[in-house]
């Protein structure tokens, strides 16, 4: 299928500001999609609540918008209930590891075939800029006037830790390594997390003068570099990038198909 067929044209242009890395994010996970040939029957995307949240409205799959931070829950009930579809979860970084923190360790601990997308814009874009959990030390927001004294989370450690089978990092600068991703966290077999930096010039790159969109893009240009590179040994404030993890565990759907079938054993 072209991917003109997997977007909703009618709820075209965008509500995202001028500038925003989420529309980058739709147009490489599309463009993914579109290389694994997948019918938009066989797709489910959850979100949550946020400017990343939008993105479920325009794309034609089966869509549910949900609760902030609930996402992965709702998610969760739709895998176990029809184990056969592809599960796609975009969230925010507040979305997904503040009120969302609980639903994503625990997500990422069962090991469920769910691929969760994190838009790392460190901030809460939606709501007026407040700092969020991967706004990081000594940044500025609407609720940090007087900088930002929160250490942040790192994503991709955090999702290591929790026991996630697929863990990766990208930007939206590196968008043909971005379509690549997504489309190894759709094919992996388990929970899947993908954080991509995202820029927010309206409300982080505003607050935190870091120049316009094209500023910041090029900040993950230079400030990033792949997995075990020699650049990070040489300079370890560099911020790595790819795969981090790729391993096979026991799935929980199918986990959970075999405790169904002990039980109506044991009824028969």
């Amino acid at each position: 299928m072209a991917i003109k067929e997997y977007i909703r044209e009618r709820f075209f242009p965008h509500i995202w500001c001028p500038g925003c890395g989420h529309g980058i994010v739709l147009n490489s996970l599309l463009r993914a999609i579109e290389k694994l040939g997948m019918s938009k029957n066989e797709i489910v995307m959850v979100s949550g609540i946020g400017c990343s949240s939008r993105i479920s409205g325009y794309v034609d799959f089966h869509t549910l918008h949900t609760i902030h931070g609930r996402a992965l829950a709702f998610a969760t009930g739709v895998k176990l209930s029809r184990p056969e579809l592809n599960l796609i979860v975009p969230m925010g970084d507040g979305d997904a590891l503040a009120i969302g923190g609980n639903h994503f360790i625990h997500a990422a601990r069962r090991n469920i075939d769910i691929t969760a997308i994190v838009m790392n814009n460190r901030i809460y874009g939606m709501t007026g800029g407040q700092y969020s959990p991967l706004s990081g030390y000594g940044t500025m927001a609407t609720t940090a006037p007087y900088t930002n004294i929160d250490h942040s989370f790192d994503t991709v450690q955090l999702a290591m830790a929790a026991g996630a089978t697929f863990v990766a990092r990208t930007t939206t600068y590196h968008v043909q390594q971005m379509t690549k991703i997504f489309r190894e966290a759709v094919l992996h077999e388990g929970f899947s997390v993908v954080e991509v930096l995202s820029q927010c010039p309206t409300y982080f790159g505003r607050k935190n003068r870091l120049g316009t969109a094209v500023d910041m893009m090029e900040q993950y240009k230079n400030n990033t570099t792949p997995v075990g590179s020699k650049a990070k040994k040489e300079n370890p404030d560099l911020i790595e990038r790819g795969i981090f993890v790729q391993k096979e565990l026991p799935e929980y759907c199918h986990e959970y198909d075999k405790i169904i079938e002990r039980a109506m054993q044991k009824i028969t």
